[in-house]
């Protein structure tokens, strides 16, 4: 059939030898020239309204093949060879509402406990006291603050919807790891 009378979309298939060889000439890379082409030729295809009728088709596929290999080399500059993925594995981002949005329900719940389990919890806790010390401060027995401690983490936790030795935190295992995700 005279490739002058033919449609444009009905030419490509017959470029396609010579658009392998120059993406193969552009990449180096077999692989990454079977991918150059294909987008090639779908961009030919989905812009075929912009080809003029009666110019160079070759030349056209051409420069949309050649286009789309400079851009991908301009995506791709400041990318780091990674085959094994083990540089995105480190690459972790917790989102940081969760650690806001735990503190704020541990302050409601830790405000509603009573002072007395405030008090112990705080210096225990919070300020890293033994217990012993904590006795000292507060003029209390050993024992009582023992107790104290335990009850007034029992009742946290208990506000908290946790059980005993689960964290308030999200699990950072279970946080979006780097392509792990889509894996």
């Amino acid at each position: 059939m005279d490739q002058t009378l033919s449609p444009p979309r009905d030419q490509i298939t017959d470029h396609l030898p010579a658009l392998r060889a120059f993406a193969l000439s552009l990449t180096r890379n077999p692989d990454r020239a079977a991918d150059l082409v294909q987008d090639a030729v779908i961009k030919a295809w989905t812009h075929i309204d912009s080809f003029q009728p009666g110019t160079n088709l070759r030349g056209w596929l051409f420069t949309i093949l050649r286009n789309a290999h400079y851009s991908d080399l301009r995506k791709t500059r400041r990318e780091v060879p990674d085959p094994d993925g083990l540089l995105a594995a480190r690459l972790m981002v917790m989102p940081a509402h969760d650690g806001v949005l735990a503190m704020r329900e541990f302050h409601a719940a830790f405000a509603r406990l009573s002072a007395e389990h405030r008090q112990v919890l705080t210096l225990v806790g919070a300020h890293g006291y033994s217990y012993h010390e904590a006795a000292q401060s507060t003029a209390l027995a050993v024992g009582t603050v023992k107790s104290r401690v335990s009850r007034a983490r029992s009742d946290l936790l208990g506000r908290l919807g946790l059980s005993k030795g689960e964290s308030p935190m999200p699990d950072p295992d279970k946080c979006f790891r780097g392509v792990e995700a889509f894996a």
